[in-house]
């Protein structure tokens, strides 16, 4: 039989489509067109992955302390209003992106836009469960991530080709980038608006009077909630420890290639492959969760995560990045979209705001942590070059590593978590 998308899925899968060109844009031009900007501000070259790292940290911390506030407002029918002022938040931060008159300046629209983004990903997250039936949320979360990965390289595309040759249009970088970032804002904005106009959120907590005041209480009330539903409070804990890595990886692979001193454009292109790639991957990462068991599927994206970390201290040529990007697009949809399905089978409809605002607590505080670690030991490391079976090895790829931790740890807590869950019959 045939897999027929509704319109309201299809709606729903779109806005992946158009945030994901943001995101694209954050790790691969937005990076290099900061240290574009440091440079000419004089930052040192050593802490230059340090304050990119920081940046991002301050911009998970602001979304991790408003994000579970958020989604219990969500979850008390202020989900839609609230969903549209994030992304016209994060699209108006990603369109002022261009007019930044130094490298601080930069720093501050990009966190603003990164929290608009993500806190609109709160909201987008929680409607899973109304926008499709239990049995078709593994396959459409994958198709969501599937068709955002394609879907970005759109804009993208166009935006590299004006920023590499930028003079042959007669533009500086600066303009380059600056029509670079109104492109990106406005396919982000086009493929939000389906969403905006279809939706209508079903499931909610009942009662408005005095709704922030509400809101507060009903997320002390989840939050107690989540510690005696232990398997939903392992499986958070878990969630926080490997997705530490992969949004670590995500965020930070051109600052870590460039602070190598790897080829510009090589980075560009190695990273465009990775959403390529990423397609055909998280669309059979759905198709395998309708044979093979979910929790398993997501055990393997940790484990190959593991590798790819391992893989990643030791990097020290091009090519060794071409491979690395390779196999990040490999795992990358199947462990962010199965992990979003996952939480969406075990939790109550009616209070997925709150829940996915834990989620987005555990993620975007796991960012933090592990952007912030690798920053740290970079910047005390700097200078230092140690020698491993005959590689030079410099301080970044002593910081990759620490991820290697939070690897392991997820691993162990999500087989305890999905036990738990097994046991419960889900």
């Amino acid at each position: 039989m045939k897999f027929q998308l509704t319109k309201l899925e299809k709606s729903w899968m779109l806005y992946d489509v158009g945030n994901s060109a943001f995101i694209l844009m954050v790790s691969t031009l937005i990076p290099i067109y900061f240290n574009a900007l440091a440079s000419a501000g004089g930052v040192d070259e050593d802490l230059y992955l340090s304050y990119w790292g920081y940046a991002g940290s301050a911009a998970t911390v602001l979304v991790a302390l408003i994000g579970p506030v958020c989604g219990a407002l969500a979850d008390r029918k202020f989900k839609k209003p609230i969903f549209c002022l994030c992304v016209i938040l994060g699209v108006a931060a990603c369109a002022a992106l261009g007019l930044a008159p130094g490298w601080l300046a930069f720093l501050v629209l990009f966190v603003v836009a990164r929290v608009g983004y993500s806190s609109s990903i709160v909201f987008y997250d929680s409607m899973l469960p109304e926008v499709t039936a239990p049995e078709r949320m593994d396959k459409i979360s994958s198709m969501g991530y599937a068709y955002g990965y394609i879907g970005s390289v759109i804009p993208f595309v166009v935006c590299l080709v004006l920023v590499l040759f930028h003079q042959r249009f007669g533009m500086d970088q600066p303009a380059a980038m600056l029509l670079a970032f109104l492109i990106t804002a406005l396919w982000w904005a086009l493929c939000a608006a389906p969403l905006v106009r279809n939706y209508r959120q079903t499931a909610y907590v009942e009662g408005q009077s005095r709704a922030l005041t509400e809101a507060f209480r009903q997320l002390g009330r989840t939050l107690k909630d989540a510690r005696k539903e232990k398997h939903i409070f392992v499986y958070l804990a878990a969630f926080f420890f490997f997705i530490d890595g992969v949004y670590t990886i995500i965020d930070m692979a051109t600052a870590y290639g460039t602070a190598l001193g790897l080829d510009t454009t090589g980075l560009l292109l190695a990273l465009l492959l990775t959403q390529i790639v990423a397609f055909p991957f998280a669309i059979l990462f759905g198709r395998l969760s309708a044979r093979y068991d979910t929790g398993l599927l997501i055990r393997i994206c940790i484990l190959a995560y593991t590798l790819i970390t391992l893989f990643a201290v030791f990097l020290v040529t091009q090519w060794q990045f071409w491979v690395l990007a390779v196999a990040v697009g490999m795992f990358q949809g199947g462990i962010q979209a199965l992990s979003r399905s996952y939480l969406g089978k075990i939790i109550p409809a009616n209070r997925s705001g709150e829940y996915y605002g834990l989620m987005d607590i555990c993620g975007k505080g796991a960012s933090f942590v592990g952007m912030t670690m690798v920053s740290l030991v970079s910047q005390f490391t700097a200078g230092i070059r140690i020698n491993v079976f005959g590689l030079e090895l410099q301080n970044e790829n002593l910081a990759v590593g620490v991820l290697l931790i939070n690897f392991a740890a997820g691993y162990v807590l999500f087989h305890k978590a999905d036990r738990l869950n097994k046991q419960r019959g889900q």
